[in-house]
């Protein structure tokens, strides 16, 4: 399964709408994660937009895995 390597941003004010876009595949985790660490050092600091690498069975459903929404975890009084 190949890794993809997305540019994920929402527009102001709406942080449930994701847009993304498609930057590259690879074929191996560590191409995906030097591709979108250099990626993230050329990003703007003004510009609140990520990088994500997603393992996936085709680009489909890695972008369906980018757009589901999660809750934030619940952390107990234990867990701090």
């Amino acid at each position: 399964m190949p890794y993809y390597v997305f540019k994920m941003s929402s527009p102001e004010g709406m942080p449930l709408v994701k847009n993304l876009e498609l930057i590259d595949e690879y074929a191996s985790f560590r191409e995906a994660r030097d591709s979108a660490k250099s990626q993230r050092t050329e990003l703007d600091k003004a510009d609140s937009s990520q990088i994500k690498v997603m393992f996936a069975d085709n680009q489909l459903l890695a972008e369906e895995q980018l757009l589901a929404y999660r809750e934030k975890p619940v952390v107990m009084e234990h867990e701090k």
